[in-house]
């Protein structure tokens, strides 16, 4: 089969204004510059949602994209990407779910869904036989993620992937998300807030029956088997222990985000790594698309005050955010405010900051029990957390002043409580660590364009790349410098429609590609097809209000440890230099961060600067 007959992308676009699906294709040169997922909703973010369009504007798209590895033998071949313009960041949103939803698009015939307008009632879409179906989802209003993903599995059924908001996204909260297939998560930048704003409620897709077309059978065969074992090699523990094994790793660092970032010391952490998790509560794997690695499960607690609650087992992310970095000490407690989270349909590292900043506010007394509608807000209480999550969500009472998220809250009270929160200042938290310790993922986060961490990743690796790492991790120009040449890996990675823990090898990883497909990319072209996408990225930005100012991190975010491992060393100082040393190093305007004309002409990229 040749590559470029079989690797033409097949798109639905839904109008939920007109209450119209309509077939749309992508040109297969289009696919071979952009490969999937990520990269093609770079172009159609770009070419689609123009300056001006507000994330709540029907005219902003929601689009879902997997790539040319889902619903393949590729393990983990089930990851579907969503992109935006974010209410978070009001410029690019996008963020990855893991599961089956796109290996079920692809066996239904599809590569991706551009959805448009807004419903005049609350809506679903669901997905079959290659076409989709507009359709009635009031009974479904007000009910959390987790009960709606089950109302619809047992009204449709058949096997399915199903995605849904929960109340954080009827509510628009700034942070909401969007959740499916038992808890997996696509929320970084307010995705679920803007798929509120279009009423749609969710989003279903029947396991079809067809084939997804592979140019060298024989080559992806032998290509995945050595890249499974290539991935249980690179993480041994990620099995046994799932993610939370990273708090062995994180907690000698200092990485760990511990009571708001005022401390890195929590002697509770072994409670919260993976060995006691899955020694003392009960789990049973709940595998992702053709995947036997084992990190997901469910979960029951058996012991402490939560004993008998049951859910997902929550992610590294979730346990360090409902956990240390609230001054939480039950395993269980984490437990049950993760799966709230999840039910809720709210980002869980946002939550994480956020709840930890009003409990330091409480604690200074910044914020009042009657700020508060009379909770008290105490370090590591989990049903005052509850509580003033259930708030939050639906926006009731103090919880509407705190919907929109750290950032917005903390300017609003200015003064000490500004100071207290962690935010980047285009309008995000980050993720679940200390980056005081990590300050490759600390200028990620600030520089990024898509509202998450953009660059690192199991692919682009120093040695595999030819990049001698910096010898000190605190160094400010080599980890600035670090940073920009190994951009590119995990935007490529994002491309393909499979989870990152599965393709911890680059080669093996491109081969199977190459296999999928019938092209012959070489690393070195997939390191370019991801800084194509990142410069895409950058130029939709800057169209959206953009500037070098608000890539920086805020205060406490930047602040210098007071104990523990890193205590004493600081990034704030280094900043400016930092910034503009990253800016240089990826061929953009030192003084103002925009790509320079050379360097989005080499990425075929020239017809965009006219627009900056």
């Amino acid at each position: 089969m040749k590559s470029n007959e079989q690797y033409t992308l097949k798109v639905l676009r839904v109008d939920l204004s007109r209450n119209q699906v309509q077939a749309e294709e992508i040109d297969a040169d289009i696919t071979k510059l952009t490969i999937g997922g990520t990269g093609i909703e770079a172009r159609i973010l770009y070419e689609e949602v123009l300056p001006g369009i507000e994330w709540s504007d029907p005219e902003n798209r929601l689009i879902w994209f997997t790539g040319p590895l889902a619903g393949t033998r590729v393990a983990g071949g089930g990851t579907v990407s969503i992109a935006t313009k974010g209410p978070m960041t009001n410029m690019a949103g996008i963020s990855q779910a893991n599961g089956f939803f796109g290996a079920f698009l692809r066996l239904s015939g599809l590569h991706g869904i551009i959805v448009q307008g807004a419903a005049k009632e609350w809506s679903r879409l669901h997905i079959h036989d290659g076409t989709a179906e507009i359709l009635d989802a009031r009974d479904l209003q007000g009910m959390g993620s987790l009960q709606a993903e089950k109302t619809i599995r047992a009204s449709v059924k058949k096997r399915c992937s199903i995605y849904t908001i929960g109340v954080g996204g009827e509510n628009l909260v700034r942070f909401a998300g969007i959740i499916g297939d038992h808890g997996h998560a696509a929320a970084h930048n307010g995705l679920g807030a803007v798929m509120g704003s279009k009423k749609l409620k969710a989003v279903s897709v029947e396991r079809g029956q067809m084939e997804v077309p592979v140019a060298h059978p024989e080559r992806l065969k032998k290509a995945s088997k050595a890249l499974f074992e290539a991935a249980v090699a690179a993480d041994p523990n990620l099995g046994k222990d799932g993610t939370a094994f990273a708090f062995e790793v994180l907690m000698p660092i200092g990485a760990i985000p511990i009571r708001n970032y005022t401390t890195n010391e929590f002697p509770e952490v072994d409670k919260f790594t993976g060995k006691y998790i899955r020694s003392h509560f009960k789990t049973k794997p709940t595998p992702c698309w053709a995947c036997r690695m084992g990190h997901c499960t469910q979960i029951e607690v058996t012991e402490g005050p939560y004993k008998g609650v049951k859910g997902e087992e929550p992610e590294y992310e979730a346990f360090a955010a409902m956990g240390p970095l609230i001054y939480q000490k039950d395993p269980g407690a984490a437990v049950m405010l993760s799966n709230l989270i999840d039910d809720l349909g709210i980002d869980v590292n946002e939550s994480g900051y956020l709840i930890a900043w009003i409990m330091e506010c409480y604690e200074k007394g910044l914020l009042t029990k009657s700020d508060l509608d009379g909770i008290e807000m105490h370090w590591g209480d989990p049903e005052a957390a509850a509580a003033m999550l259930r708030k939050i969500a639906n926006r009731e009472g103090c919880g509407a002043r705190f919907a929109d998220g750290v950032k917005r809250a903390a300017e609003a009270m200015g003064g000490e409580a500004l100071e207290c929160a962690i935010f980047t200042k285009k309008g995000a938290s980050p993720r679940g660590h200390d980056h005081r310790s990590l300050w490759m993922e600390l200028i990620d986060t600030c520089v990024s364009n898509t509202g998450t961490i953009e660059t690192g990743g199991p692919l682009a690796k120093p040695a595999v790349l030819g990049v001698e790492p910096p010898k000190d991790r605190f160094d400010p120009m080599g980890m600035s410098r670090q940073n920009a040449q190994l951009n590119g890996g995990r935007q490529f990675e994002d491309c393909l429609g499979t989870c990152r823990f599965c393709t911890t090898d680059f080669q093996l990883t491109v081969d199977c590609l190459n296999a999928v497909t019938g092209w012959e990319l070489t690393i070195a072209d997939a390191m370019e097809a991801g800084r194509r996408a990142i410069n895409q990225l950058r130029v939709f930005n800057f169209r959206h209000g953009l500037t070098k100012e608000i890539e920086a991190p805020s205060v406490r975010y930047s602040s210098t440890p007071v104990d523990g491992p890193v205590k004493g060393i600081g990034i704030a100082g280094q900043w400016e230099n930092i910034r503009s040393n990253y800016y240089k190093e990826m061929g953009w305007d030192p003084e103002t961060g925009k790509p320079l004309p050379d360097t989005l002409k080499k990425l075929g990229l020239g017809d965009l600067i006219k627009d900056i």
